[in-house]
């Protein structure tokens, strides 16, 4: 599998896993910091062959992933769910630990972030609805949601702009939410 679009990973380990599973060039972030002259190449990249954001499934990946669509709006995003990016001790989460199926089957579904048709939003009430906003099983069943819908993982207000960005819609929503039992 050939990919086009120039990848955006943390780190030299990610790298190396995804030119197991595919061919494809990657732009490595050195860190969480996402220092100016990275964000440049990314730009860059965005511009020649355009850019797909896969970053670790935790809070280090999700700042990334923010740090680099404030800087590329138009960037496309790769999601892996955390329970398989977990490393064989069990001790990390990481790309680097997901198998090249996994990191095939995130690569098949990116979700492009500058899609601008019309669709019926989800709103708050309906993540009230569902459950993900308050309680003690609000972030396991935002989890489930997550990674049925391809988009990953948040706290609620970060869940429910991504659903926005992403542009999944009320329907979209609620047929994830009963296929993973919740609605």
């Amino acid at each position: 599998m050939k990919i086009k679009e120039c990848i955006v990973v943390e780190g030299r380990d990610d790298t190396v896993a995804i030119k197991r599973a595919v061919d494809a060039e990657t732009i490595e972030t050195i860190g969480s910091s996402v220092p100016k002259h990275v964000i440049e190449q990314i730009k860059l990249a965005d511009e020649r062959r355009g850019i797909i954001v896969l970053t670790d499934p935790d809070y280090p990946g999700e700042r990334i992933r923010r740090i680099v669509t404030e800087a590329v709006p138009s960037a496309k995003h790769a999601f892996i769910p955390k329970h398989l990016a977990i490393s064989a001790n069990k001790k990390s989460v990481g790309v680097e630990h997901a198998s090249p199926e996994v990191i095939r089957e995130a690569l098949q579904n990116v979700r492009d972030g500058s899609v601008l048709d019309e669709y019926d939003p989800v709103l708050l009430e309906d993540i009230h609805a569902v459950g993900l906003m308050a309680g003690s099983e609000a972030r396991n069943r935002r989890e489930l949601i997550g990674n049925e819908l391809r988009i990953g993982n948040a706290n609620g207000k970060q869940f429910l702009k991504r659903m926005h960005k992403f542009r999944i819609s009320k329907r979209e929503f609620y047929d994830a939410a009963k296929k993973v039992g919740l609605k």
